[in-house]
């Protein structure tokens, strides 16, 4: 392979069309699109400084690297990519790529990162930005560490394990997702999806797990959790108590206790939906803003 060993790049396009090339503590300092259209390419403790530095790439290995907050949208229309042990601070990277590996990545500022994206894997990354990973399909996560709202929005056949998430609107529109032994946080979550499965999991979530079709939970926690289950086609266990439960759809809830259940008969019908629970501590038949 050709080598480049501890080299300062400037200029547009300043390896364009390369193929197999390794490159050893180098810096991109300035120009757009340095490795575009590049394949076979091997990158170690070397940083992007400016914008688009790997679109339309092929095989593409990156070891304790860095893209540079100006490095935005770095990683677009690539197969191939296999990043590890690196820090990330430009928003909007990885759009539209295949087979994708991200293991102990670090990401600043995620915002719009990993968008439109087919067959992921994410392994230890830790994550700052809204809307991520948005319109992916055939994702594996286990152990991400996420601070950003909307994230999985419209994604299709994802396992998450072993991870923690404080997100708004998290997996909506989504379709096929599994999610076991994890944390999240965050309102409204899972609206509009189909086939959510949570398994050993604590959820916390204002108006969580509504609309959904198909919404199963195994030995789940619901801590801090009300209107939970409006319109949604559910099969809940529940090892805790759960504060309110609002209008599912069909199917079964069983938890340790229920602070309000709250039933509009002239909405959904109520024999749908099998309720197993020795402790229902109120029972109404409006929500509060209606009463």
């Amino acid at each position: 392979m050709e080598e480049y060993k501890q080299q300062l790049f400037k200029g547009e396009r300043a390896l364009f069309g390369r193929q197999g090339v390794r490159i050893i503590d180098c810096i991109f300092e300035d120009g757009e699109s340095p490795l575009k259209e590049s394949s076979e390419i091997e990158l170690t403790t070397s940083a992007f400084k400016w914008k688009y530095p790997l679109w339309y790439c092929k095989n593409v290995k990156a070891n304790c690297c860095a893209w540079f907050e100006m490095a935005r949208a770095g990683v677009w229309y690539s197969e191939h990519v296999d990043i590890s042990d690196t820090i990330i601070q430009a928003p909007k990277n990885f759009r539209r790529c295949k087979d994708l590996i991200l293991t102990d990545v670090s990401f600043t500022h995620a915002q719009e990162t990993l968008w439109n994206c087919e067959k992921v894997k994410i392994t230890r990354v830790n994550a700052i930005g809204d809307y991520f990973a948005m319109g992916s399909s055939d994702i594996e996560v286990d152990g991400l560490i996420l601070d950003g709202n909307y994230s999985f929005d419209g994604t299709r056949n994802v396992t998450v394990r072993n991870s923690k998430m404080l997100t708004k609107d998290a997996f909506w529109n989504s379709e096929n997702v599994t999610v076991y032994d994890s944390f999240i946080s965050g309102e409204y979550l899972g609206w509009n999806s189909k086939n959510l499965t949570l398994i050993n999991c604590t959820i916390e979530s204002l108006q969580g797990l509504c609309y959904i079709e198909n919404l199963v939970m195994k030995n789940c926690k619901l801590i801090n959790t009300t209107l939970a289950f409006e319109y949604a086609d559910v099969d809940a266990d529940i090892c805790s108590s759960v504060d309110s439960v609002f209008n599912p759809r069909s199917g079964r809830i069983s938890a340790e206790q229920i602070g309000e259940l709250i039933i509009e008969k002239d909405k959904i019908d109520p024999a749908k939906t099998k309720i197993v629970c020795k402790d229902i501590v109120k029972t109404s038949d409006r929500p509060e803003w209606m009463r």
